[in-house]
């Protein structure tokens, strides 16, 4: 249900764009995911990135790698299916699965796991964090935390040929945030803006309530959804560092 053309076509906006060299990551049903992997420090921990709608892995580089391994860390940047050089579709569900195949295609042991989700990312760095609860830290930027609210911005029960209690039903059985929350034992770090009116800050208060200690929520007071990182660079990044720098 939740992977309905309907939903998808409405709730995804997919863009082509190369990526050289991409990390080829096979799925489960076929398809070929260009992601990119970086890995200077070997040995050091690694953070995977979901980046938002809209957005590609190659918006992604040079910058955030080269960030990244400033702070000591190796870095892999997931593609999404219909995304940059991906095949497929994308498909909301199906990109749950391909979280685990990404992260068993990496082999990074859970202490040196770092998962970082923006936007649309967030959904899918906390189902990392639900699959390895052991990781040492989750990074949510302007994170989407009630699901059901997204989708139904975009379509109705009807649209994907089911009633309103089976959609619940459908987003119950596979996004739990707060279930995969409270049950993740490492570093939780919450970014958002206090104006996003594009995801609310109630989005960034529940998934840090949601979390257990460890946690920080930073709620910045300029910006807003898609210029979080540029109104609020120094602070931003300072709280990113602190985190990483924390796990060494």
């Amino acid at each position: 249900m939740l992977d309905h053309a309907a939903l998808s076509a409405r709730f995804f906006f997919p863009r082509r764009a190369k990526v050289d060299p991409a990390f080829w990551v096979d799925t489960h049903d076929g398809e070929r995911l260009a992601c990119f992997r970086a890995t200077p420090h070997p040995g050091a921990p690694t953070v995977v990135y979901f980046h938002g709608n809209g957005e590609v892995v190659s918006d992604m580089l040079p910058a955030f790698p080269s960030w990244m391994a400033s702070l000591g860390c190796n870095v892999v940047l997931a593609e999404y299916r219909g995304y940059g050089m991906s095949t497929g579709m994308p498909a909301l569900v199906s990109q749950l699965d391909d979280v685990g195949t990404l992260l068993d295609a990496i082999d990074v042991p859970d202490e040196r796991l770092v998962l970082f989700g923006r936007s649309l990312g967030s959904l899918y760095a906390i189902e990392g964090a639900r699959r390895r609860p052991g990781a040492a830290a989750l990074v949510l930027e302007s994170g989407i935390f009630d699901v059901g609210e997204r989708v139904r911005l975009r379509v109705s029960a009807a649209d994907v040929g089911a009633t309103e209690e089976e959609l619940d039903a459908e987003l119950a059985r596979y996004f739990d945030p707060v279930g995969s929350l409270a049950a993740f034992r490492g570093h939780t770090l919450v970014l958002h803006t206090r104006h996003d009116t594009i995801v609310a800050a109630h989005h960034a208060e529940s998934s840090h309530a949601a979390a257990r200690e460890p946690k920080k929520l930073v709620l910045f007071d300029d910006g807003g959804h898609n210029d979080i990182f540029w109104r609020n660079r120094e602070a931003y990044m300072a709280a990113v560092a602190e985190l990483l720098r924390s796990l060494r």
